[in-house]
């Protein structure tokens, strides 16, 4: 572990390698689990507010489980996330013609209906990052379900942080990014 400014950064983000394999896996991470994908409190305010632009490109389960529970749930611990449809999908996955989940707000995004990507905790994954009062933890997560995805970024010898770089930079910002680099090139010399 290391600290970056208000952050405190697992080493593994720099060691492990990972390259998403959506064609192994078929976006399994947005289908299995026990929750939702966590959200900030200004994620929640996003999600209600592009939810009309969105709902076209979900599947008929997807409308109905967010106009059941809500475009964002609070969990047992009040933290925020996205709604599941009986307990399993996220609520805004739509599949391919290959039966490979993908996200609805990514769609929209993509065809320019909303700005907003998709939650910040989705475009980090394997990372994983949990806010404490003075300081945020950034880890790597470990999923057997991402297994094709540690063998591909392996061979392509593509580490977590250079992955997930575009999400990094949106988290926490081009200089943060910069000096995780910095650190990154330091380890890699020793």
């Amino acid at each position: 572990m290391f600290q970056l400014g208000k952050t405190i950064v697992s080493e593994e983000i720099l060691e492990k390698d990972f390259v998403c394999n959506l064609s192994a896996c078929k976006g399994a991470c947005c289908i299995d689990g026990e929750a939702g994908a966590p959200l900030d409190e200004e994620e929640t305010k996003i999600l209600t507010e592009i939810y009309p632009k969105v709902k076209p490109y979900l599947r008929k389960k997807g409308i109905e489980a967010i106009e059941k529970q809500g475009a964002f749930v609070t969990n047992e611990w009040g933290e925020f996330e996205t709604p599941l449809i009986d307990g399993k999908d996220c609520a805004y996955v739509i599949f391919d013609k290959n039966k490979t989940a993908l996200c609805a707000i990514e769609e929209a995004y993509n065809q320019g209906d909303v700005t907003w990507k998709k939650p910040v905790s989705c475009h980090l994954y394997p990372i994983r990052v949990k806010d404490y009062s003075e300081f945020a933890a950034v880890n790597y997560h470990k999923w057997e379900i991402c297994d094709d995805a540690c063998t591909l970024g392996k061979e392509l010898q593509v580490p977590v942080y250079k992955f997930v770089k575009q999400a990094l930079v949106r988290k926490f910002g081009q200089n943060w990014y910069d000096e995780l680099e910095k650190v990154a090139s330091k380890i890699n010399t020793e």
